[in-house]
This record gives C-alpha cells, sequence and structure tokens, in this order.
C-alpha cells in the first residue's frame, strides 16, 4: 500500500504544471521588430499564483504591461503598450532563458524576442 501512495504521490507531482515560480525575476531582453531592427532593455516577471504572473518591459525607450502564464517550457504573456494589444508566446530553454515570437493585434508579421535571466 505505502508502495502505491508513493507512486501515485510522484505521478501526481510529475503532472502538475510547471509552477511559474521558478519563472519570476528579472531578464535582460534582446530583440528584433518586424522590420528586421533589433532592440534591448529589461523585462521583470512577478509573480502572482503558482501558475500565473505579470510583466513588465521596458524596450528601446518604451514600456509595456501584461500577463503572463508558464505550463511545462511554454510560456506566453498578453500585453499592452500604448494603445496596441500584442502577444508573445516564449518557450523556455533549460538554462532559464526563454526564446519567442511577438506580434501586434492587426498587424502582418512577428519580432523575436530573448529573454535571458539576470545574475
Amino acid at each position: 500500500m505505502q508502495k502505491f501512495i508513493l507512486t501515485f504521490a510522484m505521478l501526481g507531482v510529475a503532472s502538475m504544471p510547471a509552477a511559474a515560480q521558478s519563472i519570476g525575476g528579472t531578464y535582460t531582453v534582446s530583440g528584433t521588430n518586424f522590420d528586421g531592427s533589433s532592440y534591448g532593455g529589461e523585462a521583470t516577471i512577478t509573480l502572482t499564483s503558482e501558475t500565473t504572473c505579470t510583466i513588465h518591459w521596458e524596450t528601446g525607450g518604451s514600456t509595456s504591461d501584461g500577463i503572463c502564464m508558464r505550463n511545462d517550457n511554454a510560456f506566453s504573456a498578453g500585453y499592452v503598450m500604448g494603445k496596441e494589444i500584442g502577444l508573445v508566446v516564449y518557450k523556455v530553454e533549460d538554462d532559464g532563458s526563454l526564446h519567442g515570437l511577438w506580434t501586434i493585434a492587426g498587424k502582418d508579421g512577428n519580432g523575436t524576442e530573448t529573454l535571458t535571466p539576470k545574475k
């Protein structure tokens, strides 16, 4: 019986979504705009629950804020920058960096962005 309970408990932990807790912190931002020009800055991810968070970017002289969520190695955020609404979807890499693509509602194309944890 104890072996069954231990196995069940281990399966339960393995099937839980990855907590946003491991993703909170400050990141260096490097990315490309729709036209291929580059930008940089900083992003801060603040946890709001076990799987959700808020994100704040300061890049290229502008700021934007959004909500975010992690599920395993997928991390996504919806954001507002001025009057524009956008979406970014990242893959969480083993080294803790996030590599993603972003877009803005009603626009063709996408940009790229990498968030690297600050040490």
